[in-house]
């Protein structure tokens, strides 16, 4: 008998579970048909620009090490497939989470004895879109489970927390007013599935710390540094938020 109830739970949980991620929106459902179309075709999708130097860096030698990418991991198309789909994840030597960007950063200056770069350099920008390619298609998968779980619950908190002059949260925008317009233009869920992606109002490639850090001075509140564990709590439950959407990087948004 208490088989029976806990598969019935356990099948409950998975509907629901189920319900909820078809609720989910991308922000490609939002965006415009000819911004769908943009990111649609690899030939006209100006992040893809990126992506080739990405390619060309994976296999590059790079000083003083010279080592790349490649010598270590071997065909990018192979070992990276689904790598993208489960970052941001908990690193056990830091004991902290860690994003994707931080974790080719981690390897460049480890591995490679290159220095340390910010997360807007091109080179970041275009190692993270190539990899992040080729978990295209696939459905997002960051685990919570564990010693990520604190951290998780801080990053919840965040996202819910009101904050600047402004006094607003970011739950008060991407959840209670989705779907609704500020400015003639959607306010999306804020899912996190296509970075580093391409904006039209950037006019170039972005990574989600950008993004977030527009957010904040949006509402006139303090910016957090990228190596601010608060920063990478918060990605880790964006990119919970984000579980059964599609990976669509590079993505291309307004």
């Amino acid at each position: 008998m208490r088989l029976a109830v806990s598969t019935l739970v356990a099948a409950l949980i998975l509907v629901l579970s189920q319900a909820a991620a078809q609720e989910k929106r991308s922000g490609y459902q939002d965006a415009s048909p000819q911004t769908r179309a943009m990111q649609d075709d690899d030939a006209a999708n100006p992040g893809f620009l990126w992506v080739q130097q990405g390619e060309t860096l994976w296999s590059s030698r790079a000083v003083p090490a010279q080592r790349s990418c490649d010598d270590c991991h071997g065909a990018a198309t192979i070992a990276l497939r689904g790598v993208a789909a489960r970052y941001p994840k908990f690193d056990e030597q830091l004991q902290r989470p860690i994003t994707l960007v931080q974790r080719i950063s981690q390897c460049r200056t480890q591995r490679q004895g290159v220095l340390p770069e910010p997360a807007e350099s091109d080179s970041l920008l275009s190692l993270t879109a190539y990899v992040g390619l080729q978990s295209r298609g696939m459905s997002v998968q960051v685990s919570i489970d564990g010693p990520a779980r604190p951290f998780f619950e801080a990053g919840r908190a965040l996202y819910e927390a009101r904050q600047g002059q402004f006094n607003l949260s970011c739950s008060q925008c991407h959840d209670d007013l989705a779907g609704h317009r500020l400015g003639g233009s959607i306010i999306p869920q804020g899912h996190t599935n296509g970075y580093p992606e391409y904006r039209l109002e950037w006019q170039g490639m972005g990574s989600l710390e950008r993004r977030i850090g527009n957010c904040l001075s949006g509402v006139r509140a303090e910016k957090l540094t990228p190596d601010d564990v608060t920063l990478a709590a918060l990605e880790l439950y964006l990119g919970w938020r984000d579980n059964g959407l599609k990976v669509e990087t590079p993505a291309v948004r307004p």
